[in-house]
């Protein structure tokens, strides 16, 4: 089956109070949105569709010619913005993802697994789900006597219930992840009511949800293990928390691969950072951008190394390399800034 994937990526971030678009702004050093793009570019061959808004520039320049840009020239809701995507994948695939820029933990294996659900049950919609506590702000998913979804409540809509009380307490919430089949959502997309919002009318993409049971079209959910990758952050807080949260699964990953880091909290790595076995990381090191560290190396403490190849056995302490490429047995010593050199 062929999957198209849309990314939300219109929201202007106002709580960030910030000059730059929300995702924009890095997270494991890299901008929010592009953490999402690139799991999108790893599961499809079709360029993702990044739902922009007036001003999209940013996103644009990010991406250019790799991405396929709509355009939601209002802030109508999050099933407006989906409609914004129909004539550039209308007809081109038999499932579409739709996810929020702002979730940069979330991974391409959950997107797979959500596509490959969909594929399986043939739901018109397959969503993400996420165990939560009962004062989360996602919506609730709702399902019948017998475990079939049938619809997802946000918390407003379900405070003007009179069994209030018992929704709010449903621990299975929307993550805001979804697959959809394709023909079905192009067909239905424009069949939203218009809800009223507290920052004014607003089409919610949700209501798919209600339009697939309508139609007896079947509902599917799956729970993510790690309820980690349903972080958002729409505030500067929020963003510390994701990023801590972005470190703390890097930082295992390389404990797991044979990798010693003294201490994970002072120990910052990004993505796309490479580590040989048996290197051991000392506190507050930094390790940056496009760089590859060697086996048996000593990095630390108090170093940054960026966009630099270490090789085997070097050791690097209390220095700031950048664009350099270390021979095997190199020592840089203490106090050396040392950027775009060879040795």
């Amino acid at each position: 089956m062929t999957l198209a994937i849309v990314i939300l990526a219109a929201g202007e971030g106002s709580r960030m109070q910030s000059k730059i678009q929300k995702i924009l702004h890095e997270v494991g050093g890299k901008p929010m949105v592009q953490h999402l793009f690139d799991s999108a570019v790893s599961l499809t061959d079709i360029p993702p569709v990044l739902v922009i808004g007036n001003g999209g520039s940013g996103v644009k320049a990010l991406f250019g010619s790799r991405a396929q840009y709509a355009v939601q020239a209002e802030q109508l809701g999050t099933g407006h913005a989906t409609q914004m995507a129909r004539p550039l994948l209308a007809g081109a695939s038999d499932q579409v993802i739709v996810t929020y820029a702002d979730m940069p933990l979330l991974q391409s294996a959950t997107l797979q697994q959500l596509a490959d659900m969909q594929a399986e049950t043939q739901t018109a919609v397959t969503l993400l789900s996420v165990m939560g506590s009962p004062h989360s702000t996602f919506g609730r998913v709702v399902r019948d006597e017998n475990g079939r979804v049938v619809e997802i409540l946000e918390v407003a809509q379900a405070q003007r219930r009179s069994n209030a009380a018992e929704l709010l307490a449903i621990p299975e919430h929307n993550a805001g992840v979804y697959c959809f089949a394709a023909d079905w959502l192009w067909d239905n997309i424009n069949k939203l009511p218009l809800r009223q919002a507290r920052s004014g009318p607003e089409y919610y993409l949700t209501d798919m949800v209600e339009l697939a049971v309508q139609q007896n079209q079947g509902v599917a959910a799956t729970t993510t293990a790690d309820a980690d990758e349903c972080l958002g952050a729409g505030t500067r807080a929020e963003m510390v928390v994701v990023e801590k949260t972005f470190r703390r699964r890097a930082n295992n990953r390389w404990l797991a691969q044979g990798v010693t880091i003294v201490d994970p909290d002072s120990t910052y790595i990004d993505p796309d950072v490479t580590i040989g076995q048996d290197t051991i990381i000392w506190p507050n090191s930094y390790l940056q951008g496009q760089t590859a560290v060697g086996q048996d190396c000593v990095i630390g403490p108090n170093v940054i190394v960026r966009d630099t190849a270490v090789g085997n056995g070097c050791r690097i302490e209390q220095a700031v390399v950048e664009g350099a490429v270390l021979a095997p047995g190199t020592r840089v010593e203490p106090f050396t800034v040392m950027k775009r050199e060879k040795l």
